[in-house]
């Protein structure tokens, strides 16, 4: 009843919003009240208003073009690969296919984690000019039907390998956080069973994958309760009419609710800011807002299953530091990894997966040769710094981009001087850069 209890208070709130936009028609530009302070407080508190109780579509990439050398080059999205619960999107450069095979190939698998990829747009956007750029855009779970079946972190590994099998080993793989594990689980499955197309390299950014160390608020708390609490108090069925009603997901929206008490106080505080930006006409500022929350409000829901198996598997048990993690009733290997090489990304004040989580992995991929593992700790940077913001273009991504042509026999040449300093200051699209550092500060401090 979790959900309906969800959509009754919204459908509550209509009579409110219907009234919020009115007052906002009835101060428009052409009437004079809306110019005194009276009137601006009204369209301001109106805007907050009806900001504050709207439901946030999936936003859009948006990403049009990049910029190649000298050359400004179009971008088009288009699905190479999909099932009912992930497309696998391709940013494709329109550019010579001779030139573009020079670059290396990268698999962006975004978090599924109650955002969509889109937050990882920066990310895309630093890498597109050096790179040809692929990324998981996961299904929200209250879209899909039950016909489609279910959906939990066996399937999630068992996409992961299909991905690889559809690159055929000529690939570079990019995880943010939550797909660490996966990733490491599919490319040891396919490591132990020979199969010609695992990755040219992993890069584990803030993942979780020995959660027992330095353990923060979300690691604890999931000891501390045990999965069967969360299947009794977060679990719940998607309404009608929704395509996926009847489904049994972890809805985004307690998601976010857990993300936003944790710094309540912040986001009171910049919702009061926006109201007086509004007031006093203070546009660029109110445009920084709208855009963080468009994109930070935005949620989706993950199936069940998955939740549970992942927060049992990950954060209750530490099955994969231990050796105990399974696929399907097969043992998962670290020590058959032996061919990608392997690189791991912290953030000094990331409090969310605790410095050294991530960085196990490569003391549990022993039979990578130590010259082919490689790890750096971003000083000053929280969680969502790790993938996004200033810090990550100037000296994370350059670093990648390194690592990754190091590793690529079909990568022509490496980065120049000129070209890493480029990815540095790569602009992002709008004011989306400071945007994600103010979500980096704001989160992950």
């Amino acid at each position: 009843m979790l959900y309906h209890w969800y959509e009754f208070g919204r459908a509550a709130f209509r009579p409110a919003r219907a009234a919020a936009d009115s007052c906002r028609l009835f101060f428009n530009p052409l009437n004079p009240l809306s110019h005194t302070p009276v009137g601006r407080s009204a369209i301001a508190a109106c805007e907050v208003f009806e900001r504050a109780t709207r439901r946030y579509a999936k936003p859009e990439f948006g990403v049009k073009h990049t910029k190649v050398g000298s050359s400004l080059v179009r971008v088009t999205e288009e699905v190479v690969w999909k099932s009912p619960f992930c497309r696998l999107l391709h940013f494709k450069r329109d550019m010579d296919s001779e030139r573009a095979g020079q670059d290396p190939r990268l698999l962006l698998v975004a978090p599924m984690s109650g955002h969509f990829a889109t937050l990882l747009r920066g990310t895309v956007e630093t890498f597109l000019p050096h790179h040809e750029v692929y990324i998981t855009d996961w299904v929200d779970a209250r879209e899909v039907p039950l016909s489609e079946g279910s959906f939990d972190l066996d399937d999630y590994i068992d996409t992961m390998i299909q991905m690889f099998r559809f690159f055929g080993g000529d690939v570079h793989v990019f995880a943010v956080c939550q797909p660490s594990v996966p990733v490491l689980a599919a490319t040891a499955l396919m490591e132990a069973d020979g199969e010609p197309g695992v990755p040219l390299t992993l890069t584990l950014a803030g993942g979780p994958i020995d959660t027992r160390i330095n353990q923060t608020v979300v690691n604890t708390l999931a000891e501390k309760r045990g999965t069967d609490w969360f299947r009794r108090n977060v679990i719940t069925n998607v309404p009608w009419p929704s395509r996926g009603h009847g489904r049994q997901v972890y809805p985004g929206f307690l998601q976010l609710s857990g993300f936003m008490t944790m710094n309540l106080d912040r986001h009171m505080q910049a919702h009061k800011d926006m109201f007086y930006h509004l007031v006093r006409g203070d546009g660029d500022s109110a445009d920084k807002h709208r855009e963080f929350y468009d994109e930070y409000l935005a949620v989706m829901d993950l199936t069940a299953e998955f939740y549970l198996q992942t927060v049992d598997t990950v954060f209750v048990q530490h099955l994969m530091p231990r050796g105990l993690m399974t696929h399907r009733g097969r043992r998962i290997d670290l020590g058959a990894i032996r061919r990608p090489a392997l690189m791991t990304v912290e953030g000094e004040k990331d409090d969310i997966t605790g410095t050294g989580q991530c960085r196990a992995a490569l003391d549990l991929c022993v039979n990578i040769p130590s010259s082919n593992r490689q790890h750096f700790e971003c000083p000053k940077v929280g969680h969502y710094g790790i993938f996004n913001g200033t810090r990550f273009r100037s000296q994370i991504a350059p670093r990648m981009a390194k690592f990754m042509r190091a590793h690529d026999p079909c990568a022509v040449g490496g980065l120049t001087i000129a070209e890493l300093e480029h990815m540095a200051t790569m602009p992002q699209r709008g004011s989306r850069a400071p945007v994600v550092e103010s979500l980096a500060f704001t989160f992950a401090n």
